[in-house]
């Protein structure tokens, strides 16, 4: 299994709910976010650096969250 070291922690508040995310570093030095939304559902974006993955995954979130919440709200919705 490939070492993995955590290089940012911070939570983000969208929509009204608050979501962490968590950076890695692996060891070629790319990076990739992840946020658990629960823990059989996880968004994860990579990239080059910490700024890259960081850009991509803020950029991302709100879609991710967004199109959950439609889900969920459909599914209400049907008979």
């Amino acid at each position: 299994m490939e070492d993995l070291k955590v290089v940012h922690k911070s939570e983000i508040e969208l929509q009204g709910d608050r979501y962490e995310v968590t950076v890695y570093c692996r060891e070629d030095g790319k990076h990739f976010a992840e946020t658990h939304f629960t823990p059989e559902d996880i968004i994860i974006h990579d990239g080059d650096s910490l700024e890259e993955v960081l850009q991509k995954h803020e950029k991302l979130l709100p879609l991710a969250i967004t199109s959950r919440r439609v889900v969920r709200e459909v599914r209400d919705l049907s008979p």
